[in-house]
């Protein structure tokens, strides 16, 4: 029997030696067969948002810490897969951070576009690593979190979770990966909509549109697991022909499908059993032949992405001084029931040639339309 060559001392390739920041956790977890026993010295690292009380958006610090941790999972010689997602149930992340764009980068274009930088990193350190990358959609995946959602390589999601934009809605563009990725996934025509009408959709909706790798209930009624009451599953067109599957329910069927979701408590035990298994998947493949493919595969992201993600920070910079102050600032000051601007009365005083140097930003703030202008 020929003996074990010796541990070999290995190079440490991470960036720092301490990839530890606010709100983004990492761990190791133990990696399984598909039948479920644990394999010895195998793991798939969890990276996790964790900022609940702002549905996991990203600070600066948050945005660091998945570059860095997206780093050391690739770097990680014993790790399988990458389990990319968010803390609780509410949300795998809503983008950036409105508070921190409304407070420090609003009016500030130098200041946005460095962290622009650091935005387009994290999103080349997902669509780069050399590892697997699942995303656990265990909530909302809007804006900027629909956009890091979509540079993984594999998404699950719990069917209660919402997905969509928000960039023209709230003052920017979603040309942090959307404008990439989508027409790629889906095609032009649902990419358009998307992107410009800020509609969200459900997660059956996005599993149809080729978004989502699989998708998993997570309301249990009387502890059984039923799918999300408030979109249609159980149909596929309307009575005009219409494809009606994941779209919502309306009238007396929306308002049972309400009472339904009140009676149940979510449980995500499904998604994360889903997720599991399509590790244990993975494990059972050659690593170098599957860290291959993935390049492969993401080529047409990427080179999307790497073509047009310097103009994007450029320009997003900019409009930190225009619509983005004046979107985020509506968010971050305006009422849960009113967090956009009046887009009517900015379109006429443009018309009219009003200057956004001077009163323009504050008239057509949230308060000023609960004032009546």
């Amino acid at each position: 029997m020929t003996a074990s060559p010796a541990t070999r001392d290995f190079k440490i390739h991470d960036l720092v030696d301490d990839i530890a920041k606010p709100g983004v956790k990492f761990e190791k977890r133990p990696a399984h067969l598909p039948d479920g026993s644990v394999v010895p010295g195998l793991f798939n690292a969890w990276i996790t948002l964790d900022n609940q009380s702002q549905y996991n958006s990203y600070t600066t610090d948050m945005v660091k810490g998945v570059i860095l941790a997206m780093r050391a999972a690739a770097n990680a010689r014993d790790v399988v897969c990458v389990v990319f997602t968010g803390a609780g149930d509410k949300a795998f992340c809503t983008g950036g951070n409105t508070k921190e764009y409304a407070e420090y980068y609003a009016g500030h274009p130098q200041e946005y576009r460095q962290y622009m930088r650091l935005f387009n990193d994290m999103v080349s350190a997902i669509l780069m690593c050399d590892k697997p990358v699942i995303c656990r959609v265990n909530g909302m995946r809007i804006g900027g979190g629909q956009e890091i959602g979509m540079a993984c390589d594999f998404s699950v999601a719990q069917d209660l979770a919402r997905f969509g934009q928000a960039g023209p809605k709230h003052g920017s563009s979603p040309i942090g990966g959307a404008t990439d990725f989508l027409p790629v996934m889906v095609g032009a025509e649902r990419a358009m909509a998307a992107c410009v009408l800020c509609e969200p959709f459900s997660a059956h909706k996005a599993s149809w549109m080729g978004i989502l790798t699989d998708v998993v209930p997570a309301l249990k009624v009387d502890g059984k697991f039923v799918a999300n009451p408030l979109v249609h599953t159980q149909q596929m067109v309307d009575e005009q022909g219409r494809f009606s599957f994941g779209e919502p329910k309306t009238g007396e069927a929306l308002k049972a499908g309400k009472a339904l979701l009140a009676r149940g408590t979510v449980d995500l035990s499904l998604l994360d059993a889903k997720v599991e298994e399509l590790c244990a998947k993975i494990l059972l493949t050659f690593p170098d032949c599957t860290t291959k493919t993935l390049e492969e595969l993401r080529k047409p992201k990427l080179e999307a992405w790497d073509k047009n993600k310097e103009n994007s920070r450029a320009w997003l910079a900019l409009n930190m001084m225009t619509e983005g102050r004046a979107g985020f600032t509506a968010f971050n000051e305006g009422t849960k029931e009113d967090r956009e601007a009046d887009f009517v009365l900015l379109r006429q005083k443009l018309a009219a040639g009003e200057s956004w140097v001077g009163p323009l930003h504050d008239s057509i703030q949230p308060r000023n339309k609960r004032k009546g202008g």
